[in-house]
């Protein structure tokens, strides 16, 4: 999976050691909760030996599980998960958003509303407690042994997206179809229901063309973008670069803020 999922390069795994690539299987269950355990332990054992470590991200959610902590949930029963997914596959996504809608308006309003997973795993919470989904979140979390300097880089979103529809014609030219076919038997996992992937199983099942499932991996890749750009600027800590900045002023203020926290 690696064009798919713009893994690093043996080159750039070579210049800096990196975790978390490739270490899991495709038909293994892992989730933020699972990761939020594994990065802990991972970053434990590299404050032994540094003091200062980079996390690149991504998912919001997963930075946040890491460096903040995760809401906790009630265990609710697996048949209502299931139940939820039948009615995903009979009703549609809009149905389950209506009914997210009426049980927690506030959800509806903040999560993203047009992944299934999500609303699936809010509307679950919701049937399972008989409480908002939304009445869990930030009740308390495990504080950190670490303090954490937030750094983005930013661009205007032409440049972005122009970037992203560059980035997705660059994954095709080096074999995106290809590593699609060769994982297409696995096409029901979690782990392959993402952008890339379900657009080109789209059209190897016929369904649609690949000049049209082309166009819905940028399409998707710039929704998914604006979702980031959305999360990662509710953090007002967070230290802003132009993404053409001299990386040595760049250095500078995280070197500044590092003296701040200590």
């Amino acid at each position: 999976m690696s064009i798919g999922t713009a893994a690093p390069t043996l080159e750039e795994r070579a210049a800096a050691p990196h975790h978390f690539i490739q270490h899991k299987s495709i038909q293994e269950n892992y989730n933020v909760g699972a990761f939020e355990k594994d990065a802990l332990a991972c970053l434990e054992d590299l404050f032994k030996k540094h003091d200062v470590v980079i996390m690149v991200g991504g998912s919001g959610l997963y930075v946040d599980a890491a460096v903040k902590g995760l809401d906790y949930f009630p265990e609710v029963d697996p048949k209502i998960r299931e139940g939820l997914n039948n009615d995903l596959e009979s009703k549609g996504l809009e149905y389950l958003q209506n009914q997210l809608k009426e049980l927690d308006p506030k959800s509806y309003e903040t999560i993203a509303i047009d992944n299934p997973h999500r609303v699936i795993r809010a509307l679950e919470i919701c049937i399972g407690s008989d409480k908002p989904y939304s009445s869990f979140l930030n009740k308390g979390k495990e504080k950190r042994h670490f303090k954490t300097i937030t750094v983005g880089l930013k661009a205007d979103r032409e440049i972005i997206y122009n970037r992203i529809n560059q980035r997705v014609d660059i994954m095709m030219e080096q074999g995106l179809l290809e590593e699609a076919k060769g994982l297409i038997e696995f096409q029901s996992l979690n782990a392959l229901n993402t952008v890339g992937y379900k657009e080109i199983f789209n059209y190897l099942n016929d369904e649609w063309t690949l000049d049209f499932a082309i166009s819905e991996i940028k399409k998707n890749s710039r929704r998914f973008a604006k979702r980031q750009l959305t999360w990662f600027k509710r953090n007002e800590h967070t230290l802003w670069f132009d993404y053409l900045e001299d990386l040595g002023n760049i250095i500078n203020a995280i070197n500044e803020s590092i003296s701040k926290n200590n």
